[in-house]
């Protein structure tokens, strides 16, 4: 294909794009794609070995080196794990957050052991050889609006009620803050992360003076001329548009749910504490008296619940939560 025909389809492929956006803008905003943007950005092994190299300071380039273990379906504290792989006997968890979260050492020791049960389901475990594991290496990649440090560490044993000077179970994670002006020499290393910090900058500064959707729009656009992120936009516009206002809209919610006090919070996170069990253990085949069984609650307690589980099996412990609260006594118990 020469240079003029190349010119032509990238334009008809941007108005192609455009009429997708536009018809998208007056629909209310909603999750219509499992992957966030940082995940669909880096679950390409080209660009999630980048950023490998640019942690650890190697120079890997065959993508064949790297073997993606990601927990697509995997369920712990409602959030899936956003991305896992194996390369050079280590097992290395990014995960990406733009609220700060001190329970991330918690979440991903679930994933860890999911993960681990899944590379060893062939081994014997109760044999006399010791099985090998891949060491494990656990990131967080931050750009929160709260302020951080530039490098921190979060550790499982943070949360244990109580502190002991040997403690028998331990997980740290590395917290890397990559807001602008942070790591920098991480970004000149990983040009798509830097790239993707640039991106994630213009949407925020554009949305303080217009409405959300347009201040997506001009950072896309304007990324795409400035060579921001410009493939990986021109191949999935809409895509990335759509999931860019999702996160915004959801990182916004969050902020103001922690800012309006703990009172209704507390109520609200055993609720979703115990649809995310109720998930956990419906997944694994048990029915509606023995998760009861399990979780010491009288049945009549989960029925609504475990009702909602079931009809909604593909949404997060959040998203049953609202239909749990929006839902009357009479469509909750009309079982």
């Amino acid at each position: 294909m020469n240079e003029g025909n190349e010119t032509v389809l990238t334009k008809q492929q941007e108005l192609q794009n455009q009429e997708s956006v536009s018809n998208q803008k007056d629909v209310p905003t909603q999750r219509n794609y499992k992957d966030r943007l940082f995940r669909m950005i880096f679950k390409e092994k080209k660009e999630l070995l980048s950023l490998y190299n640019a942690m650890n300071g190697t120079t890997y380039n065959n993508e064949n080196d790297l073997t993606i273990t990601t927990l697509d379906n995997a369920i712990y504290m409602n959030m899936k794990n956003d991305l896992s792989f194996l390369i050079d006997a280590g097992l290395s968890l990014y995960e990406h957050q733009s609220t700060w979260n001190p329970n991330i050492p918690l979440r991903n020791l679930g994933y860890v052991a999911d993960l681990y049960s899944t590379l060893t389901s062939k081994e014997n475990l109760f044999g006399k050889t010791l099985i090998k594991i891949p060491t494990p290496h656990f990131v967080v990649f931050y750009n929160g609006i709260d302020k951080q440090p530039e490098r921190s560490f979060l550790q499982l044993s943070d949360s244990f009620q109580v502190m002991e000077e040997e403690k028998e179970l331990e997980l740290k994670v590395l917290v890397l803050n990559i807001n602008p002006g942070y790591n920098m020499e991480l970004m000149d290393k990983c040009k798509t992360l830097g790239d993707y910090v640039k991106y994630v900058d213009r949407v925020r500064t554009y949305a303080k003076t217009m409405t959300l959707a347009e201040a997506v729009e001009r950072a896309v656009n304007e990324c795409i001329k400035d060579d921001i992120l410009a493939e990986f936009l021109r191949n999935y516009k809409a895509e990335a548009m759509s999931v860019s206002i999702y996160e915004y809209d959801e990182e916004k919610h969050m902020r103001q749910t922690f800012a309006e006090g703990k009172v209704e919070g507390k109520a609200e996170e055993k609720i979703i504490m115990q649809i995310t069990l109720i998930q956990k253990k419906y997944i694994k085949g048990k029915s509606l008296s023995e998760i009861a069984d399990d979780l010491e609650e009288n049945v009549d307690n989960l029925k609504a619940l475990y009702k909602l589980v079931t009809e909604n099996e593909q949404k997060t412990a959040e998203e049953i939560y609202e239909l749990y609260r929006n839902c009357s006594k009479k469509e909750l118990f009309n079982t």
